[in-house]
């Protein structure tokens, strides 16, 4: 187990969101016809918002709105459709709930509407490689900035999934995503860093990653694990579909805890708060 660095992360408003006390979970909340595990569930804005309280009312610190799929071979939504669906739910969760809201987006325009609807932190899956304009919108709203590492697009990405070292290429890469970041006007304490599981990985290169996490904290940034009914589970799992892999989500979510993440990202908040408790009164007894 890795004993776990505190950080304090800006956020709009004159907010911080502290680190490192305890793990927190972000709840997945898709607002789109097309993801893997729950694709057309919350298309009804209102649906959606009351999915999201109960994610809230179970535990998530962080509700992670998402309005397009980056599932492998997932088709663009748009960003004035990835808006139209995304936009009421963020204004209809604002207020109403103690958790944060979170943008599941590439688009700088996307960052910004949301920002200006209650979103405080800019969840990227591209690590600032599809949109130029997405660094500024974080800069200029004052929003945590999440990068995740991949490579490709959604419909080429598992040809890039090519590694000598996925480890040390994990983390070279995370450190260039970083580096747009600040090159692009963000605060560097203003950064949250993710693996990216399954995303141009093959399952090896996943459950590699996962065993090594603990590495990645050479880049001195809070991380956060987003492993939830992933693909790469089905190697030890069986083929099994996304909503029979919370068990084995369980099973990474505590491996992640305890190699130092300070985020987990799932889709089951009631039943991974558990494990998280458990794992983190675990890190507790850690000098």
């Amino acid at each position: 187990m890795l004993t776990r660095k505190r950080y304090r992360i800006p956020l709009p408003g004159g907010r911080t969101l502290e680190l490192g006390e305890r793990t927190l979970v972000m709840g997945i909340l898709n607002v789109t016809p097309d993801s893997f595990s729950d694709g057309g569930v919350h298309l009804d804005p209102a649906r959606a918002i009351e999915a999201g309280l109960r994610m809230a009312e179970a535990g998530a610190d962080i509700l992670d709105v998402g309005g397009e799929s980056t599932r492998p071979g997932a088709d663009p939504a748009g960003g004035d459709e990835e808006m139209r669906r995304v936009l009421p739910v963020i204004e209809g969760l604002a207020g109403r709930t103690p958790a944060l809201i979170s943008i599941d987006t590439y688009r700088g325009v996307v960052a910004r509407e949301a920002a200006a609807r209650g979103a405080a932190i800019v969840n990227d899956v591209s690590g600032l490689q599809y949109d130029a304009e997405l660094g500024a919108a974080a800069a200029e709203t004052g929003a945590a900035l999440i990068l995740m590492h991949t490579r490709g697009r959604s419909r080429e990405m598992y040809e890039r999934a090519v590694y000598e070292h996925v480890v040390a290429e994990v983390t070279q890469e995370l450190a260039d995503a970083m580096k747009r970041a600040v090159d692009a006007g963000v605060a560097r304490d203003a950064v949250i860093l993710d693996p990216g599981f399954g995303f141009a990985k093959r399952a090896e290169h996943s459950y590699t990653l996962l065993a090594h996490l603990d590495a990645l904290a050479a880049l001195d940034r809070p991380l956060l694990s987003g492993p939830s009914r992933k693909s790469f589970l089905r190697e030890a799992l069986g083929d099994r579909p996304p909503l029979e892999r919370d068990w084995g989500t369980a099973a990474a979510v505590a491996a992640s805890v305890l190699a130092g993440a300070h985020i987990v990202r799932v889709h089951n908040v009631r039943a991974m708060i558990d494990v998280v408790r458990v794992c983190d009164r675990l890190q507790s007894l850690k000098p």
